[in-house]
């Protein structure tokens, strides 16, 4: 499953890197994704939101055995 979600990951990096951000894959355990947000994302008000609502919906809906991300 951790290869399936690098996979996805990188098809999202590309919109997140034009925004000068990032993202880095910690770890998957039990369905849960461990992200780290990088660049412009580490920090920023609105990373919560990219989190959830790009970054966990889009994993979700390409693996269905995602249960939740989470940033450390």
């Amino acid at each position: 499953m951790k290869e399936r979600v690098k996979e996805v990951l990188d098809k999202i990096r590309p919109s997140l890197q034009a925004d000068g951000g990032d993202v880095e894959l910690v770890d998957v355990i039990d369905g849960v994704v461990t992200v780290r947000l990088q660049g412009a994302c580490h920090g920023c008000p609105m990373s919560r939101i990219t989190l959830k609502n790009g970054i966990e919906r889009y994993l979700k809906n390409e693996i269905p055995e995602v249960k939740e991300v989470q940033s450390v």
